[in-house]
């Protein structure tokens, strides 16, 4: 279908050429030669008498005219019936290469249709809207988003090719997610599924051994398309079909940014994020509390992920303490804490608010009052703490502990 389109522009573009010459009363040398494939082309289509370059020399500059429209509106429905059968499904993460990779499908004049996966470690952006809801605006795309969370975790607590740096399972992510956007495309009807994945970017799971092993484990094996890296790439079913065209994608490789930013300039793309990364589980402490809770707690739920976000986290035994560092934190530990979890603030003293969790033992409470007393502004070596779980009913008086005595219990202490 490219080729035919191809071809019927080639053939419209010269023949508009050689009209504009007729029409100035100029005589071109090609004009029987560039006419004729297109016009008998245009009266096959319409079922009638193929005619002759040299009758066709003779019609009148009317005819000349309603032939080019005609042919015109030909091509017309010609593109309008490719494109409208293209449909394709692009994971867009907001970052500046699922952007890049979204336009440039789209620019091929194939309908995209963006999809996006929630999981609980995106980093949340302040005024309260994702990057990928930012690039699907930017860009004029739908986008479906599909939040998850057990299924997830559950990967997550046994990756089957292991994390990265932290607790990062960045090749088992890649698998979960175009596995998700597999199961959406089948629902839409698209016809391929593509990423921005870039070849050689990123160590762990974007060299060319793990881009055939996520797209093989995904069960989309010479069928996902990348189209940043495509050139230096096997080529897709996508392509072999024609569908997309290999010679418009591209051949970007390695980590440096120049390419994607030159193409942003170019398809005017002036809104992205750094390349900072928008996953918490990329980060070393909270890497360290996520073990930690995984370590401990079998069912974990979506609060239990949300305070990993806030606080100072202290592990004893069973028993875990949180401490906040600052009012905003002070407020999502009172607002988030769960009915059996007590809550510790000083009655008198600037400090923070406190959440016990696990057993109420004397020593579990006595150490969430100690910690509460020792991140507050007292200057005395005793001090009140009123404590409880829905009021702060409840008080006792405890000794400040030294600095090395908080730091041993700090989730992901490691003793020098």
């Amino acid at each position: 279908m490219l080729n035919i389109v191809k071809t019927l522009t080639y053939s419209y573009h010269l023949l508009k050429y050689n009209f504009q010459n007729r029409f100035h009363n100029q005589t071109s040398p090609f004009l029987p030669l560039t006419l004729t494939p297109a016009i008998m082309l245009k009266f096959k289509f319409l079922g009638k008498k193929q005619i002759s370059p040299k009758s066709f020399s003779e019609q009148s500059e009317g005819f000349l005219l309603l032939s080019i429209g005609k042919l015109l509106f030909t091509l017309k429905n010609a593109i309008g019936y490719m494109t409208a059968r293209v449909k394709a499904l692009g994971l867009l993460s907001g970052g500046l290469d699922s952007i890049l990779a979204t336009e440039l499908i789209r620019k091929r004049g194939i309908k995209v249709v963006a999809f996006n996966v929630k999981t609980p470690f995106c980093i949340p952006k302040k005024n309260g809207t994702s990057e990928a809801v930012q690039a699907a605006n930017q860009l004029k795309v739908p986008l479906k988003v599909v939040s998850v969370e057990k299924d997830y975790l559950r990967m997550l607590r046994n990756p089957k090719f292991g994390y990265g740096k932290n607790m990062n399972p960045c090749i088992d992510c890649k698998i979960f997610m175009i596995k998700k956007a597999k199961k959406y495309a089948r629902e839409i009807g698209a016809d391929f599924i593509f990423t921005g994945e870039v070849l050689g970017e990123r160590p762990k799971s974007q060299h060319y051994p793990a881009l055939r092993l996520i797209e093989t484990e995904a069960g989309l094996k010479g069928k996902l398309l990348r189209p940043l890296s495509a050139k230096l790439l096997p080529e897709t079913v996508a392509e072999k079909k024609g569908l997309v065209d290999r010679a418009q994608l591209l051949g970007i490789e390695g980590r440096s940014r120049k390419p994607q930013l030159q193409l942003a300039r170019e398809f005017g793309i002036t809104r992205y994020p750094s390349p900072a990364g928008g996953c918490l589980l990329t980060c070393e402490e909270y890497s360290k509390k996520l073990r930690d809770l995984l370590a401990h707690k079998k069912r974990v739920s979506k609060g239990d992920i949300d305070l990993l976000r806030v606080g100072r986290h202290f592990r004893f035994g069973k028993n875990k303490i949180i401490v906040g560092r600052n009012e905003g934190e002070n407020k999502f530990l009172t607002e988030h804490k769960s009915p059996k979890d007590c809550f510790f603030e000083l009655p008198d003293i600037v400090g923070p608010t406190t959440l016990l969790q696990g057993p109420k033992t004397k020593r579990a409470v006595e150490l969430a009052a100690q910690m509460t007393a020792y991140y507050s502004d007292a200057e005395i070596a005793e001090v009140k703490v009123n404590y409880g779980r829905k009021t702060l009913s409840e008080s006792l008086t405890v000794v400040i502990p030294e600095k090395a005595d908080v730091e041993k219990l700090r989730v992901g202490y490691v003793k020098n």
